[in-house]
This record gives C-alpha cells, structure tokens and sequence, in this order.
C-alpha cells in the first residue's frame, strides 16, 4: 500500500496528534468490543480467479473475515466461483481484470489464480497500479515474463508470494536441517519425478466447437494473451494445462512444488544446461504422432548446476513425469516407498554418504526420511499438523502486505517473488528445452527430422540459449494485442 493508504501511517498519525493535544482517544477495538478491526486496518483484497484453486486462495487469504474481499473476477461465474460468490456477497463482480483493476478504488492487494497463460499479465497489470499480489504457481508462463515480475515487484516496492503453498511448511526445516550439518556430504545428484499428468494430454489439440460453448464464459477473456480462436471444448476449467498456448504441463502443476525443495535448501541458482528427451507415440507403424502444440504424454528433462556451499560440488538435477520414476535407492529399503505415499511424486538428494527422501510439499505429508551409508536413520512425521489452512501461506502474504515492503513480515516469506522468480526460471526450462526437443524442419532429402535434440547450453544472466538459438523462441511467447507484457 502506498504511503497515503497506509493504515498504520494513519494509526500513527492519530496516536501522535493525541499525545501532543493531551488529548485521550479510546481505541476503536474497545469501542467495537473483542476481536474488533477498524475499517482502516482492513485489507481490501480483490481474486482474479475466483473458482477452483482460486476459490480457497481468496478465501485463505481473507483469513476468516478479518480481511475486506471488495471484488471478484472471473471469466465464467456460473462455475466453481459461484460458491465464492455466495461467501463474499458484497463483492462487486467483473469478468475483466483490468476492468475491475481500474474501477474499484481502495484495492489493496489481490490474489491471481487463472490459467497459467494469464498470471504474468493480471500480476503485471496489478503491480504497475501499486497492488500486492499473490500469484498461484507456476509464477509465470515464460521464462521472460517471471523475470520481470521478480523486477517490477522490487521496483514497484509490492508485497509478493507465489501459491507453492508447500515452501511454508514447517518440515522444511528438517530437510534443511539435514543438509545444512554437512551429514550428507558432497551432494551431486537430485532426482525428481511425478505421475502428472492426470489430465488429457500428448495428442492433437480438440477441434473447435462454438456451438458448445457455455453460456457464461467470456471465452476472449479467457484466451486473454493467447491467440484468438473459436472455443475449444472442454479446455475450460481445467484441461488447459496440456496445451501450451495455456499450461506449463507437468512441470507447471507440480513442479514449484517438488523442484522447490531442493532449489531451496540447496541454494541453487540459475541452470547452467538443460537437456531432454519425451516419450513417443506411434498410432501408425513408423510414424510417430508429432502434436507440438502441445505437451508430451512423459518426459524426462536433466539440469546442471554450479556448485553452491551447500552441494560442495556441481549438481546434476533430472525430473521425470507421466509416471516414470527413479530406481530405487540401494541404501533404502526395498518394500519402502521412494518419495511419498505410492513413491507416485518425490525427490531424491543424492550425497555421497547417504540419501535424503522427502514428498511432494504441497499440502500432502511431506514425509521427510534421511538414510546414510552408516546405517543411520531420521525420519520425519507420516501424518502433518497443519492448525491454519495451507501452513498459513495466504495469510502470511495478507500480514506481509499490512507490514509494508521491506518489513520483518515481507522479509520472512518464503516465496516472494525475490525467490519464487528464479525458481520458476529453472521450472520452466524444463520447458524450454521440451519444445527444442520438438522443433522440425526438412532436410535436403526433404524429409522433416528434428533438429533441436541437443544439450542446451543457458546463460541464465542473459537469458539466453548461447548454442541453440531457435530456442530462445521460447524464452517468452507471442502476445495477443492488448494483451502485451
């Protein structure tokens, strides 16, 4: 909030005045009895993505009442945002952010949670007019856009958290704990892996279908940066995230979530490398299926890494979806699960005296277990305490925003942007390197061949591919017009 709106600027202002009048002025949570909250040391929080994930997000952060939701946005209120409807009846309703970012005054700081495609530019749009926001994973839809949304929310001096609710789980502490004493010694190998995807992806985009259409989408709303088309079935609420002039795949829905652990404890920086390879399809005999509007079925993607004081040595980070997962350590016992429940999602850090095991860190148990050569063991809880709704990640942000930028509060986030922009970053060139994988052009037989199967050397400073450079294409995408970034 700026310096104007700023409620403790005029609590301090008030409290001043009267010591210097003599005057005695009764606090106005005595005047409104327990638990009382004046008008000004309200939030006023607005959702753009008011259903499904943005449902609970806006509800989180308005922490039981005690903060003011003066508006919601969403491009088909006949869904999922109907029941956030009825929680915040006195919102006032908008199917256009930039609509509803313009009319309303007094909008502190709002909460972004639509379709990947959309959260770099609602966030940009938000941060240029001074508002905090809280924007779900994956940060960014490219690698450019997470780049300057890390800058404009410095620049802006915004409050900032992305939606990996999992970064404020407590149990990090262990994880970090463990690498921090050195147990593991040197550490050179993470393994990641998932059985994302569980929607319907790796075949040709569905054909459009107008006529389908529900009655209440604003279906060019919710295209918004992406490239104008008659509707498409059954892409909305949901099924988006294969397809990417919307999603991110795989590594969009899980990786913030499973890549942050060890982005985080092991203080990794930007990706030196990436490289990759997917799964193919053969619907006829010796003609792969090539959809490259969209994301594979699986994939396999590997990082490299500059040593850090945490590794004492170069790392290399490989992450796996559609199900495909690392073999099982020899030092963990066979019958026991890798990763989580049904080693179904996980992550592998691989010293060189032992091996730490630890979940998914979203809202499931995040089961951390460390095994070293010596036989020792320590393992965290199976089952997770949780007293405040996703480890008072929301509601951290909100205190954070009422703080002011800079403030202990904002300091003590796990997931500004500060750190979320970056780790994004190394999320997404994953994805960067997926689509290389897949790029054709005909050879002078005139036969098409892939020509983008390489190792893809980053300079993460600049941005850039440094010996690939049709890759760089996808460093940022195309926008729309009037929907720039």
């Amino acid at each position: 909030m700026n310096q104007k709106s700023n409620p403790s600027g005029r609590r301090n202002f008030i409290k001043n005045t009267a010591i210097a009048s003599g005057i005695f002025i009764v606090p106005r949570h005595v005047l409104g009895g327990p638990g009382y909250l004046a008008p000004s040391d309200r939030l006023h929080l607005a959702a753009i993505g008011s259903g499904g994930k943005g449902a609970s997000d806006i509800a989180n952060a308005s922490v039981n009442g005690r903060e003011r939701v003066v508006a919601l946005c969403d491009t088909d209120f006949s869904g999922s945002a109907k029941s956030t409807v009825e929680k915040f009846p006195k919102a006032k309703l908008f199917n256009d952010y930039r609509e509803m970012l313009d009319k309303v005054k007094g909008i502190d700081a709002v909460t972004i949670s639509t379709p990947d495609h959309v959260h770099g530019p609602a966030a940009a749009y938000a941060m240029e007019r001074g508002k905090h926001v809280y924007v779900q994973k994956p940060l960014t839809h490219n690698i450019r856009e997470a780049r300057m949304l890390t800058q404009m929310a410095r620049d802006k001096q915004v409050v900032t958290q992305m939606g990996n609710q999992g970064g404020s789980n407590p149990l990090l502490d262990m994880v970090q704990k463990w690498v921090d004493s050195g147990a593991l010694g040197r550490i050179t190998k993470v393994e990641i892996w998932t059985n994302r995807p569980v929607w319907p992806q790796g075949y040709a985009m569905p054909e459009p279908n107008p006529d389908m259409k529900p009655e209440h989408l604003y279906w060019d709303l919710w295209l918004g940066p992406a490239p104008e088309r008659p509707y498409i079935p059954n892409l909305h609420p949901f099924n988006w995230r294969g397809w990417w002039d919307y999603g991110t795949g795989a590594l969009g829905d899980v990786g913030c979530h499973l890549i942050d652990i060890p982005y985080r404890t092991l203080n990794l920086k930007y990706p030196t490398a990436a490289e990759c390879s997917v799964g193919t399809v053969f619907s006829q005999m010796w003609n792969p299926d090539y959809h490259p509007e969209g994301c594979p079925a699986t994939s396999f993607i590997t990082l490299n890494y500059e040593a850090t004081e945490k590794t004492g040595a170069p790392l290399t980070m490989t992450w796996s979806d559609g199900g495909i997962r690392p073999s099982h350590p020899e030092i963990i016992p066979a019958d026991s699960d890798i990763g989580g429940p049904g080693s179904y999602n996980g992550v592998l850090i691989h010293g060189e005296n032992g091996v730490i095991s630890t979940n998914i860190n979203d809202s499931s148990p995040l089961t951390p277990k460390l095994y070293l050569n010596d036989g020792t063991t320590e393992f965290g809880p199976e089952v997770e305490e949780m007293p405040e709704p996703e480890y008072g990640h929301q509601r951290k942000w909100v205190d954070a925003c009422k703080a002011g930028f800079g403030s202990p509060e904002h300091l003590e986030l796990t997931s500004s942007f500060d750190y979320a922009g970056p780790m994004t970053e190394t999320v997404l060139m994953g994805n960067l390197a997926i689509r290389s994988y897949m790029l054709q052009k005909p050879n002078a037989e005139g036969n098409m061949e892939f020509y983008g199967r390489k190792k893809l050397l980053w300079d993460g400073e600049n941005m850039k591919v440094t010996n690939f450079e049709d890759a760089n294409q996808f460093v940022t995408r195309t926008y729309r017009e009037g929907w720039e970034v």
